[in-house]
């Protein structure tokens, strides 16, 4: 880990396996979205809808998962250090967000046939929502702290608070009485049958490859970004230093 802490190590490992990750995970994601979407057969029960979840469930999984990312990364930061620890979180928070909207957005059209409601205030989605908040409010704390050359241990503080949340949004449908259905999938077990299951889980290893890349890229601008600043930090104390 120490290793990959350095920044031209970093970057690079990160200039093949960005284009690895995110070229690998289109061609896995449209793969298995077309064998999920237009080949494999109505579900007896949900019919036609039953196809969203080859996009609901790997957003929700990678929304929960980018989360618990940004933690570990705040983790590494606030014990050892590492800026680019605090760039990976960074990096995590925006593609987190959009996933985590995207899974509450095609939730709610697929909750719509299904439960005959948009949205309803239960524990699943009210603590997806709330997931997505926390996300917005880290993009804000985050930026903030870099605009003001402030230390990004504010950050990093809030990103392990926020994983509180995580298992809360993981068990809400255990602990509370909800509309929304119970786990699928469980350690070992599936109630999913496999010819929904195999796409399934190839879209939501795809998206995972696709995230990756998108952070990956997001590290590298935010790093080259960090360097410029640098660079014109250093540049304007040498011309204050020639005047003096």
């Amino acid at each position: 880990m120490h290793a990959f802490a350095n920044p031209k190590r970093f970057l690079g490992l990160a200039r093949w396996l960005t284009p690895l990750c995110l070229g690998t995970g289109l061609l896995l994601t449209g793969a298995a979205l077309g064998w999920g979407l237009f080949v494999v057969a109505p579900d007896r029960l949900m019919g036609e809808t039953v196809r969203i979840l080859f996009l609901h469930v790997p957003f929700a999984w990678l929304g929960m998962g980018g989360w618990m990312g940004l933690a570990v990364a705040s983790l590494v930061f606030l014990v050892w250090r590492h800026p680019l620890a605090a760039l990976a979180a960074r990096g995590i928070a925006l593609p987190g967000a959009v996933f985590t909207a995207l899974c509450l957005a095609t939730g709610s059209i697929w909750g719509r046939p299904a439960w005959g409601t948009w949205w309803v205030w239960d524990g699943r989605l009210t603590s997806m929502l709330v997931l997505l908040f926390l996300y917005l409010a880290y993009i804000a704390l985050a930026q903030a702290a870099a605009r003001e050359g402030v230390s990004a241990r504010i950050p990093a503080i809030f990103g392990l608070l926020g994983a509180v949340n995580v298992p809360i949004v993981n068990r809400s449908v255990v602990w509370w009485n909800s509309l929304h259905q119970p786990p699928s999938i469980t350690l070992g077990k599936s109630a999913i049958a496999p010819e929904y299951l195999v796409p399934l889980l190839v879209a939501a290893f795809g998206f995972s490859l696709l995230f990756g890349g998108i952070v990956l890229a997001r590290m590298r601008a935010l790093l080259a970004e960090t360097q410029a600043e640098a660079r014109l930090r250093r540049r304007a104390q040498s011309l204050e230093a020639e005047a003096a």
